[in-house]
C-alpha cells in the first residue's frame, strides 16, 4: 500500500505528515520529498526514528554534512557541485575559450543558494557553529563575476528591473538559479523584454515542457543541467528483470499519453532503487535496508533508469556527474557528456 500526502511545499506540513506516517500510519519505508528546504528538517525526523530517507530532490550540501547515515540522494551531485557541469560543457564546446565574465542571479532558496555558493565561493553552514569553505568554480576557471544578486524566496515580482541590471553588467555568461519552473519562466521573459543577449545562458531549472511553452523561442540556446534524458540508454531493474530508460518512456506514454520528463523519471528511479533495496535486504527492516544500500559498489550498484548508483558515507552519489541539456528548435537536446552515449555530439 502506498500512502501519498501533499505537503504543498510547506515545511511545517511536511514535518507533521512525516511524523504521522511514522507514528500513526506505521509506514515501513519513507520516500523523500521535493526541495532542500523540506528535506533538511524531515530527514532529521527520519533519523530520529531509525528510518532510511531516500531523496529524489534536496541537493543542498548541508543536508548531507551532518553525519547522518540514513540518507541516499537519487541525483548525481549536491547543489554546490552542480556548476562544474555547465562550465565543463562550455570548455569542451568552446575548445577552452570560456566566457570571460559572468552574472549570477538566484533565489533565496536552499538549492539555488547552494549552486551559487559553489560558483561564487563561500561557506556552507552544516551544524550550528560548523562551516565548510568552498572555492569559487568561476574563479578557478578564469571567469570574472561582474554581477551577483539574490531575490527573496516569496513574493518577488520585479523581474524587469533585475533583467536590466544583468544587461547593464555586460556579462558574457548568465547563470540564473531559480526556486521553481515558474520563476525560470518569469526570469527568461524579463531578459527577453530588455533584449539581453549573452554568449551563453545556464539555468538551474527549465527541462520541463512547460518552460518551453511559457517562453517560446526565448528558450533557444538555454543550457540546463539534468539527471535524466530520454536519449540516455541506462538500464535499470524492476521486479528482478531489466527495465531500461526506453522501457520506462514507452510504458509511461502508453499509460498517460504524454512523454515523461525529468520530474517523473527521478522519483521513478528512487522507487526502483528502494524496491531493489527491500528485495536485496530481504526485509523492510530499515537498518538492513540502510546497510544494503551502503554496501553498493561500482560493480554492484543500484540500477535505475537514471543510471547506476552507489553512495559515499554521506549519502551522495559517487562518480556521477550531471548531464547537460540545451533547448534547440523547440526540443530539449542532450549535449553533454560527449562520450557516454551514442548520438550525443
Amino acid at each position: 500500500e502506498v500512502l501519498v500526502s501533499d505537503n504543498r511545499s510547506d515545511t511545517e506540513t511536511a514535518i507533521s505528515q512525516t511524523e504521522r506516517m511514522i507514528n500513526v500510519d506505521n509506514a515501513d519505508v519513507l520516500f523523500g520529498t521535493f526541495s532542500s528546504r523540506l528535506s533538511f528538517p524531515v530527514s532529521a525526523i527520519a533519523l530520529q526514528n531509525n528510518m532510511v530517507y531516500p531523496l529524489p530532490a534536496g541537493g543542498a550540501l548541508r543536508i548531507y554534512e551532518r553525519g547522518f547515515d540514513n540518507l541516499f540522494y537519487f541525483q548525481p551531485a549536491p547543489a554546490e557541485y552542480v556548476g562544474s557541469s555547465p562550465i565543463n560543457l562550455l570548455a569542451d564546446r568552446a575548445e577552452g575559450e570560456l566566457p570571460q565574465t559572468a552574472a549570477v542571479v538566484h533565489a533565496d532558496d536552499f538549492f539555488a543558494n547552494g549552486i551559487a555558493n559553489g560558483l561564487i565561493g563561500g561557506t556552507v553552514e552544516v551544524n550550528e557553529g560548523e562551516e565548510i569553505e568552498l572555492p569559487s568554480l568561476l574563479a578557478e576557471n578564469g571567469i570574472e563575476l561582474v554581477f551577483n544578486e539574490q531575490w527573496p524566496e516569496e513574493g518577488f515580482a520585479d523581474w524587469v528591473t533585475l533583467a536590466n541590471s544583468v544587461k547593464n553588467s555586460n556579462a558574457e555568461l548568465l547563470i540564473g538559479l531559480t526556486a521553481s519552473p515558474e520563476e525560470t519562466v518569469q526570469l527568461t521573459r524579463a531578459l527577453q523584454t530588455v533584449d539581453y543577449q549573452p554568449k551563453a545562458v545556464y539555468l538551474s531549472q527549465g527541462t520541463q515542457s512547460e518552460y518551453a511553452e511559457g517562453v517560446g523561442e526565448a528558450a533557444t540556446g538555454v543550457m540546463i543541467h539534468a539527471a535524466w534524458h530520454p536519449l540516455a540508454t541506462w538500464e535499470g531493474v524492476l521486479g528482478g528483470q531489466p527495465f531500461t530508460n526506453q522501457d520506462f518512456i514507452a510504458a509511461y506514454q502508453a499509460k498517460y499519453g504524454v512523454e515523461p520528463d525529468e520530474d517523473v523519471a527521478i522519483p521513478f528511479a528512487l522507487c526502483q532503487g528502494m524496491v531493489q533495496a527491500i528485495e536485496g535486504a530481504g526485509t523492510t527492516d530499515n537498518a538492513a535496508i540502510r546497510d544494503w544500500l551502503h554496501a553498493r559498489t561500482e560493480a554492484e550498484p543500484v540500477r535505475t533508469i537514471t543510471g547506476p548508483f552507489q553512495w559515499d558515507e554521506r549519502g551522495l552519489a559517487i562518480d556521477k556527474p550531471y548531464l547537460m541539456t540545451q533547448w534547440q528548435d523547440g526540443e530539449l537536446r542532450f549535449v553533454y557528456p560527449l562520450d557516454e552515449f551514442e548520438g550525443v555530439a
